[in-house]
Parts: structure tokens; sequence; C-alpha cells
């Protein structure tokens, strides 16, 4: 079974759908039954490249709230991460541009590897909401590269040129053509679709349906999701 899924390194529940697609992998003993592939969707491609904003004005300033508002709404969702297991501090993320992120992800993608791409996405979610740390910062994307387990002089290469450039863009056109308007966007076996961070249950569900390889086109769901506008709060 293969799952395609469209997101962005600096979208919260992008990373909260992916420890539940996972979670419920696991639960269902299909760790060796399903190959997920990454695909880049930058959720603001002209962001800086240093950082120029704090998360909660930025936050509070995006959706028109006040910097209570905002902050009960971050923490609302670190909340949401938390309960699946990961160390979630959105609230002092260092946002910058995702683009590199992206490149270094293609790069493990060219291995044949799943597990080390599976390893890459999660050391660059980590790096962002964990360690808060900046995702255009080379140095921070080189330690990912190596903890990951790729050759720290070819991914140095990499993020020193545009290579992989015109793949990050492919992705991005295609779930253009695709509708996909806010991420994460889990297309399972080319059939069934999952937009949003759903709960364990809902991607159990989906993928016994794929198993099962029902006819149908699209399971329709709503669940939580970031598009280049914002995130649904």
């Amino acid at each position: 079974m293969k799952i395609v899924y469209w997101s962005d390194y600096a979208c919260p529940y992008c990373y909260i759908g992916e420890a539940r697609l996972k979670k419920a992998i696991k639960e269902m003993g299909l760790e060796n039954q399903v190959e997920i592939e990454t695909r880049a969707f930058e959720l603001d491609p002209g962001a800086p490249k240093t950082v120029e904003t704090v998360t909660v004005e930025r936050f509070a300033k995006k959706y028109q709230l006040s910097i209570e508002e905002a902050q009960q709404q971050i923490d609302h969702i670190s909340q949401l991460g938390i309960d699946e297991g990961i160390d979630f501090r959105y609230a002092t993320t260092l946002y910058t541009n995702t683009r590199d992120a992206h490149r270094l992800t293609k790069l493990a993608q060219t291995k044949n590897d799943h597990v080390l791409e599976n390893r890459v996405s999660e050391l660059l979610f980590d790096a962002y909401f964990t360690r808060n740390e900046k995702l255009a910062d080379h140095d921070v994307l080189l330690r990912v590269a190596r903890d990951a387990g790729l050759d720290e002089a070819e991914a140095k290469a990499v993020l020193e040129s545009n290579r992989f450039d015109d793949e990050v863009r492919f992705d991005e056109r295609e779930a253009v053509m695709r509708g996909v308007r806010g991420v994460p966007y889990f297309m399972f076996n080319g059939k069934f679709v999952l937009p949003g961070a759903l709960s364990v249950r809902a991607f159990k569900h989906t993928l016994e349906k794929t198993l099962k390889d029902l006819q149908e086109n699209t399971v329709s769901v709503d669940g939580h999701l970031c598009g280049p506008e914002g995130c649904v709060l």
C-alpha cells in the first residue's frame, strides 16, 4: 500500500497528522505493508530565511486575534501534539523558509530507502516543533542529514545549489492540479483521500478500506489542516 502525503514542516497539523497515521499503521500491524511518500507543499514560499517574527504575534495578526487568544489557540494545538507523544513546543518556534528542508527530503528520496526518508521527515519536524530550530539554517539541515544517515558532504552540496528546486515545484503544481488547498493531505493508493490531521480511528478506517480495495473514489471526512491563508482553528 502506498500513501502519498503532501505537507510542510512548519505546519503543526502535518506533524500531528503524520504521528496519528503512523500510530494507526503500527496498531494495525501494517508497518511492513505501507510505504509513505512525502511531497512538498510550502505554506509560505516567500517566507524569509531569517527569523523576523514572534510566533504568537504572527499568529495573532494572521487570524485577527488578541495576543491572549492567539496564545490559547497555540497552546491548544500544542496539546494535540503532546497527546500524540510529541514534545510539542509551537509557541517558541522560529519561523523561516522551508524550501531547503523540502529539498533535503528530495535528496533522501533518491536513495530509495523509505526508512531513511521517514527519518529525515521526522527529524525535520522535530527540529522545528521540539528543538525550535530554524529550518532555513544549513547547519541545522546538515545535522538532520547526518543524524538521519545521509552523506553530509552530498547534503551540503545540495543545499549550496538549487538542486531539487524543480522537484519541489512539481509536487506543488501536482497538488494544485489535484485541488489540494491545505495540508496535511493524504492519498491512499491513489484512490482514497483524507485531508487534515484526522483521528487515529479515521486513519484506521481508511487503511481498512484501502486493504479491501473498495471502488470508492474518496473518503470524505473533515479534519484540521493548514493552507496558504492559515490553519483551520
